[in-house]
């Protein structure tokens, strides 16, 4: 099997982080957003991890440090040099599927059941989760089990299963087929092509897709749901603690190994990198990232970058890496 992951995004609503990092190497209770998704293919029957990138150098050597260094499988790295949709990154990578492919966008995290791919008589599976609002998702109509229509943020919805952003076929090429076929008739939606079209197409002409719910999905995509997803995740097992001094640390947490912190209360609900160093603070609901130094703060709900500089005051924080915040 090969697995395409599309990391080309510029995570606008991540910034200022995604100013100085790749989108997908944001962290979230305890590693990058990255991390998670390769801990949750790891096991799987991979013969290539395929990685679709944007051309930036420095993140792409980012990107290649932290995954040659974490990768259950070998790894390709394909360019996507303009940005036109997420069917337009799948099809880069067209020249390298040959056989069945596993589809995996990185703005989400799930908690699935990923053995059903060795065992589905079906033609592939579109991983689902209900949803209270559905107009503000790309649904599936479902006959049983069976998907027969796939609709885009329908204002009048038909159902409530939403499409996670992860998808199996067992027929690769056909796809790609499928998807440049969508893309030379140009069916866009706001001028980007989406992974749907495709699928309706293969769906049409007879392809039986499964509709298989997932147990969690988890957004990264802005702040608040980041910080959101970190206190799913520390609950759900994610969680960590190392010695502290004079201090108190009220689980769940991840703090990792090299962490300072002293005369602070700590927790719950964070996660903590390596080498950042925190004294009489109190900290909870949020992420402090590798290298920041908090003093004489108070935080909640705060994303605190790289080697950032956080002194004194009560505050709600979203700061960018190699930055200073200094109180009254």
């Amino acid at each position: 099997m090969k697995v395409i992951v599309p990391v080309a995004g510029k995570g606008t609503r991540l910034r200022p982080h995604t100013h100085t990092k790749p989108k997908c190497l944001v962290r979230v209770a305890g590693k990058p957003m990255l991390g998670h998704l390769l801990d949750r293919i790891r096991g799987l029957p991979i013969e290539e991890l395929i990685l679709v990138i944007d051309p930036d150098e420095e993140n792409e050597l980012c990107i290649r440090q932290y995954v040659e260094a974490n990768t259950p499988a070998p790894v390709r790295y394909v360019r996507q040099l303009e940005l036109r949709g997420p069917a337009h990154a799948i099809a880069l990578a067209r020249d390298f599927i040959d056989r069945d492919v596993l589809i995996i966008f990185n703005d989400t995290l799930f908690d699935a059941d990923l053995s059903q791919i060795d065992q589905t008589p079906s033609d592939g599976i579109i991983w689902v989760r209900e949803v209270d609002d559905p107009r503000r998702f790309g649904l599936v109509v479902t006959e049983g089990d069976r998907v027969c229509r796939l609709v885009e943020k329908p204002e009048v919805p038909p159902s409530n299963l939403a499409m996670i952003g992860m998808y199996y076929l067992k027929n690769g090429p056909r796809l790609m087929e499928c998807i440049e076929r969508v893309m030379k008739e140009g069916r866009t939606v706001k001028g980007e092509f989406y992974l749907p079209d495709p699928l309706q197409v293969m769906i049409d002409e007879g392809c039986h897709l499964k509709a298989a719910s997932v147990q969690g999905w988890y957004d990264c995509g802005t702040i608040d749901a980041l910080l959101d997803t970190n206190r799913i995740l520390l609950q759900n097992g994610h969680h960590r603690v190392v010695a502290a001094t004079d201090s108190v640390i009220i689980p769940p947490v991840y703090i990792e190994e090299g962490v300072h912190i002293r005369r602070s209360i700590i927790g719950p609900y964070v996660s903590i990198a390596p080498q950042a160093s925190i004294e009489n603070s109190i900290i909870h609901d949020s992420i402090i990232n590798e290298g920041a130094v908090v003093r004489e703060a108070l935080l909640q709900r705060s994303l605190i970058g790289e080697r950032a500089c956080v002194k004194g005051g009560y505050k709600c924080l979203n700061v960018g890496d190699s930055s200073t915040i200094q109180g009254e």
